[in-house]
């Protein structure tokens, strides 16, 4: 994806969405790293996410340089995410194009994470859900935990631990992106991009970026 007008009038960001299972058995997963990157951002603000049945998620409000962000996890399942990704959005009025949905990424190794805009969904059940619902215009980031090797073993494996040592490299990624999280929300889409986007020396990488 280019980096051309299509940033440059990107609208200002209005939600951030966490994709992952609920329940303690899916908690530390691998398909819940959306999960985990919103519960490390509101942890680092002090923001509680609060259950919210109407909408079929846990909603929380941040606060950044002065601009308020919704943050939404679903609590549907995975494959059903764009049922409360869709209802959540109609209710807060949000421009899908304003929303940035935060994703677990196979063809990414772990230590690895990405910004992009719009696309397809890759195989990604969650994603395949939300585009189905609201359309493909949304933000991702994309956090890389890597691709077991063959397709047959996708579905045991985004629903295993990573090692401890891929954890680790998870963690450091997705505080990577934390740290440019303010200039997002400011509207600095195509710097947040060069920098998510420009391979450190010796970054891991697996698939296509």
């Amino acid at each position: 994806m280019g980096q051309g007008s299509g940033i440059a009038s990107h609208p200002p960001l209005q939600a951030v969405i966490g994709l992952g299972n609920p329940g303690s058995e899916y908690a530390e997963t691998r398909h819940n790293a959306g999960f985990w990157w919103i519960d490390a951002l509101a942890h680092r603000a002090g923001v509680t996410l609060r259950p919210d049945a109407r909408l079929k998620g846990d909603v929380g409000r941040l606060t950044v340089a002065g601009t308020s962000i919704w943050l939404f996890k679903p609590s549907t399942y995975m494959n059903h995410s764009g049922q409360a990704v869709a209802a959540f959005a109609a209710y807060y009025r949000l421009d899908p194009a304003a929303l940035l949905v935060v994703h677990d990424e196979l063809d990414l190794a772990p230590g690895t994470v990405r910004l992009k805009q719009g696309g397809g969904h890759g195989g990604h059940n969650g994603l395949r859900d939300i585009t189905a619902r609201l359309g493909a215009d949304f933000l991702r980031l994309r956090i890389g935990i890597g691709h077991p090797g063959h397709r047959d073993q996708v579905v045991g494996y985004v629903l295993h631990r990573p090692s401890q040592t891929e954890r680790q490299q998870i963690d450091q990624a997705m505080a990577q992106a934390q740290a440019i999280f303010p200039e997002l929300v400011a509207g600095r889409m195509a710097w947040a991009m060069q920098r998510l986007n420009t391979p450190a020396p010796g970054e891991p990488s697996a698939g296509g970026g």
